[in-house]
């Protein structure tokens, strides 16, 4: 509104200064007559070859007052050989000079004539208007002929109602569109930061964009390229476009098809608790609706190390970096389990229910963030048995614990949902201490049950879990190091065939924790690669 005001200000400024303007032109100072302004230089070389440019500038700076008022601008181009000059004066044009009357003194631009003299060419020209002798226009066609003087104020009046209508109208809807920018512009920055600039702390407090809705526009985003495939969804590296800029932000980009609906529905409404937020579960920026493309997008934090499976298969680490892993891994966990947030606000627990390593992120000071929510449940205590016992035997066969395996979960105990993803954890956990360089030989990358096919079915997995009791195997020479140690107990604590037998997720966080002191070794960039980490894979099933 400052600005609509002070434009209406201005626009009355020059509308009353022009009437004002007429007025004066029209009346007694019109009367005045005042003596003539001319350039006043004597016989000087000169540059200006206006005989084939068309039209040029003298070179003169003087300005002088015409002695008489009655005497008009002069000027005068010669050529003698390779020789120009101009001369510049005032002269009354009731007199010759050099033997000419001047016959265009009335003209308000100085437009050269030619005259025939021997020896040389010769233009004159002259002119009524002050200092115009200084444009000196060789062609009529050079230089369009300025406005009759008299007729500005007329026009300036006759379209200044006009004007100040533009200007009203661009003004107004100028502000509006300013107002309303910046109020998305706020909107948006607020949830802007929950994007990485960079991933050493990429996950900058995320304000859950579900809420925002950008008014329902859609983001301004450029698909870049496929970096995960899942049962449900594709996930792609993709340009966020900030407002106003050409500046923009990495961001991961999961697209559901239509008839995946659910799954996204699901994974958003779980995204969509602002409790969620934590450092070691993945930054959400808005979830949206491509009603085009019939398609239904989540988007996040973008992590180039890509997932967990993915980084330990192309590196071997160190000890400090599978402590670095693991703590963060059952942070992640303990926190989705927690009734309450780390300030104390009341919270709803959730199981994730398909904890594997491929649905744990790398960020790049090597800590873990969780993903993937797609089948997680939000374990809300008013939530009856028939309603846990419909969300059905879900996760991956290969990390399934016993009692999902048999479908024989405790429905009356909302704690049996968290401790089938502390089992999970366990070989996850298992995953990243196989491939650490403390242990020992460390051999290629496996999956947990490795000597089974890639994708077990849930029944091969009854036969190696259930009748054989089968884990994955922890060798003797892992237990030479201290820490592998305690990390070893706390893998068999958390893979017991009894479910309420096992470690809590917030315990295995607070025995990492506790190792935090042992063995540190001397830098975290001593990590072994093994092949380079060139095509780096994010979130997927």
């Amino acid at each position: 509104m400052e600005r609509l005001r002070i434009s209406v200000f201005w626009c009355g400024t020059i509308f009353f200064g022009s009437l004002s303007f007429s007025d004066l032109t029209d009346g007694n100072l019109g009367m005045v007559k005042l003596k003539k302004l001319c350039k006043f230089c004597d016989l000087q070389p000169t540059s200006c070859n206006g005989t084939s440019a068309g039209h040029c500038y003298t070179s003169c700076n003087i300005t002088a007052i015409c002695p008489d008022k009655e005497e008009v601008c002069v000027s005068i181009w010669r050529k003698k050989d390779d020789n120009v000059t101009i001369e510049t004066l005032c002269h009354h044009p009731s007199l010759k000079l050099y033997d000419l009357m001047l016959d265009d003194f009335n003209n308000t631009k100085c437009e050269m004539k030619e005259r025939k003299t021997s020896g040389s060419q010769f233009y004159i020209c002259s002119c009524s208007e002050d200092e115009c002798n200084h444009h000196l226009l060789f062609s009529p066609w050079a230089i369009p002929a300025p406005p009759d003087p008299q007729c500005v104020p007329v026009v300036l009046v006759s379209l200044l109602p006009l004007l100040v209508l533009a200007i009203l109208v661009v003004s107004t809807f100028y502000c509006y569109r300013v107002l309303r920018q910046r109020r998305l512009n706020n909107e948006w920055d607020n949830d802007a930061r929950a994007i990485m600039i960079d991933d050493d702390r990429s996950d900058s407090s995320s304000t859950h964009a579900n809420n925002l809705n950008h008014n329902t526009e859609l983001l301004p985003i450029e698909l870049d390229l496929q970096v995960g495939k899942g049962r449900f969804a594709e996930v792609y590296k993709a340009k966020l476009k900030q407002s106003a800029s050409e500046h923009f932000e990495t961001v991961a980009i999961k697209i559901f098809p239509e008839e995946e609906y659910a799954s996204w529905k699901n994974e958003k409404d779980i995204f969509s608790d602002i409790n969620l937020k934590h450092e070691n579960v993945l930054h959400f920026l808005t979830a949206e609706q491509r009603k085009a493309e019939k398609q239904y997008w989540l988007i996040t934090a973008y992590h180039p190390l890509g997932n967990l499976q993915e980084y330990l298969t192309h590196h071997i680490i160190s000890w400090e970096e599978l402590w670095l892993l693991g703590r963060s891994l059952a942070q992640g966990v303990a926190h989705l389990h927690s009734d309450h947030t780390l300030c104390g606000r009341p919270k709803v627990p959730i199981a994730h229910r398909d904890l594997k390593s491929s649905n744990v992120l790398v960020k790049k000071d090597l800590t873990c963030c969780l993903c993937d929510f797609g089948l997680g449940l939000r374990l809300d205590s008013s939530l009856s048995v028939d309603e846990l016992a419909n969300s059905g035997q879900v996760g991956t066969a290969r990390y399934m614990a016993p009692e999902v395996l048999e479908a024989r979960i405790n429905l009356e105990n909302i704690e049996s949902f968290k401790q089938t993803d502390v089992y999970s954890m366990a070989l996850v956990l298992w995953e990243i201490t196989s491939r650490c360089n403390a242990i020992g030989e460390v051999k290629d990358y496996e999956p947990p049950f490795g000597k089974l096919r890639e994708n077990p079915c849930v029944e091969s997995m009854k036969d190696s879990v259930l009748r054989d009791r089968g884990r994955p195997e922890i060798p003797n020479t892992w237990m030479n190091h201290q820490g592998i140690q305690i990390v070893c107990s706390t893998i068999d604590d958390c893979w017991d065939q009894d479910a309420e037998a096992r470690l809590t997720a917030q315990c295995v966080a607070e025995r990492f924790n506790e190792m935090e002191h042992l063995d540190k070794l001397s830098e975290r960039s001593c990590s072994q690669e093994k092949i380079p980490d060139d095509s780096p894979v994010s979130e997927g099933k």
